[in-house]
C-alpha cells in the first residue's frame, strides 16, 4: 500500500511536520503564526470560518486514498461496539464466577450469548474476503466497517485472516476510540464528522449488513434505508442479521398499519441469522458467479 505520493513535495512536508513537532517536543502551545504556510497552520485551520474546508478535506482524503488502493466496491457492515469475542467473552465469565457477583455473572453470561454475532461477522467476512480475494481488484469488494471494537473488529478480523485488505471508517469521541487492530493500517481513516463518515460508507457500498447494535447502528441502518426508499441512493441489500434481536426491537408491522411506510418498503431489507444466507443474498441481489 501506498503512503506518500510521490508528486508531493517531501522537503515541503517535512518542513512542516517538523515545525509542529517541535512544539509538541517543547511543550510549548501552538500559538497564531501569519507567517506559517495555511495548510500547515492548525489554528488556522481549526477556525469556525475554515470549517468548509475541513469538510471538504475530510471529504476528498479517504476518497483519494482508497481510489488509489483500488477500493471501489464495499459491503458495509454495522453493529455493536461492545460485543466481545467468544474467548473474550468466556475468559470475562470465568471472572465473573470466580468473584460470586451474581450482576457481574449475569452480565458476563449475556456477553457470552452476544459473543456469537461477533463470531458470525468474522465467517461472513471470510466468505465476503474469500470471494474477492479471487478476483481482479476492480472488482473486488471490501469488508468496511466503522473501524472500532465488536461487530466491526470481528469483520475487520474475517477478511484480515483471508488475507484481504479492510476498511475501517474511525470516528473521533469523547471517550478514547482507536482502529481495531485488524484494519488495514493505509485504510484506516478517522473523521470529525459523523454526516462524512457516513457519506463515505455509502459511496462505495455495495450492500450494507446491519449485526445487532445500539443508537449508533440504528442512525447508521435507517439513513441507508431512507436513502434506499427515496432513492437518493442506488438500491442495494440491506441485510438485518439477528432475525430475532430485529424483529423484537423494531415492529416493523405497526409502521405498516399506521400508514407510516407501505408494505412494500419492507422489501428493502431482509432478515437472517446465517453467515452464508447474507452473503448468497448478495450474490444473488447482483448475480455473481462462484462463491
Amino acid at each position: 500500500m501506498n503512503t506518500i505520493p510521490h508528486h508531493l513535495d517531501e522537503d515541503t512536508l517535512a518542513e512542516v511536520w517538523a515545525d509542529l513537532q517541535a512544539h509538541v517536543d517543547a511543550g510549548v502551545r501552538l500559538r497564531p503564526n501569519a507567517y506559517r504556510l495555511a495548510f500547515s497552520d492548525p489554528e488556522f485551520l481549526m477556525r469556525r470560518e475554515t470549517r468548509g474546508m475541513r469538510m471538504q478535506l475530510e471529504m476528498l482524503k479517504p476518497d483519494l486514498d482508497q481510489s488509489e488502493q483500488g477500493v471501489e466496491n464495499t459491503v458495509v457492515v454495522f453493529g455493536s461496539a461492545r460485543f466481545l469475542s467468544p474467548a473474550a467473552a468466556e475468559q470475562a465469565l470465568k471472572e465473573a464466577q470466580a468473584s460470586g457477583d451474581a450482576t457481574k455473572i449475569n452480565l458476563a453470561q449475556r456477553g457470552v450469548r452476544n459473543a456469537v454475532y461477533y463470531e458470525q461477522a468474522r465467517l461472513f467476512a471470510h466468505l465476503v474476503a474469500g470471494h474477492s480475494a479471487r478476483l481482479p481488484l476492480k472488482e473486488r469488494i471490501f469488508i468496511c466497517t466503522g473501524g472500532g471494537p465488536g461487530i466491526m473488529e470481528a469483520a475487520n478480523r474475517g477478511a484480515h485472516e483471508m488475507g484481504v485488505p479492510t476498511v475501517g471508517l474511525n470516528i473521533t469521541l469523547p471517550h478514547e476510540q482507536k482502529a481495531n487492530p485488524y484494519v488495514s493500517p493505509s485504510l484506516s481513516f478517522k473523521f470529525h464528522y459523523f454526516a462524512l463518515r457516513k457519506m463515505h460508507f455509502m459511496i462505495r457500498a455495495k450492500a450494507l449488513v446491519a449485526f445487532p447494535g445500539g443508537f449508533g447502528t440504528l442512525d447508521e441502518l435507517f439513513e441507508v434505508i431512507t436513502l434506499v426508499q427515496t432513492q437518493k441512493s442506488a438500491p442495494l441489500p440491506i441485510i438485518l442479521f439477528g432475525t430475532g434481536y430485529w424483529k423484537r426491537l423494531i415492529n416493523f408491522d405497526v409502521l405498516i398499519e399506521e400508514g407510516v411506510i407501505s408494505a412494500e418498503d419492507m422489501d428493502l431489507i431482509r432478515f437472517t441469522d446465517d453467515p452464508q444466507e447474507a452473503w448468497e443474498t448478495i450474490r444473488a441481489f447482483y448475480d455473481m458467479d462462484g462463491g
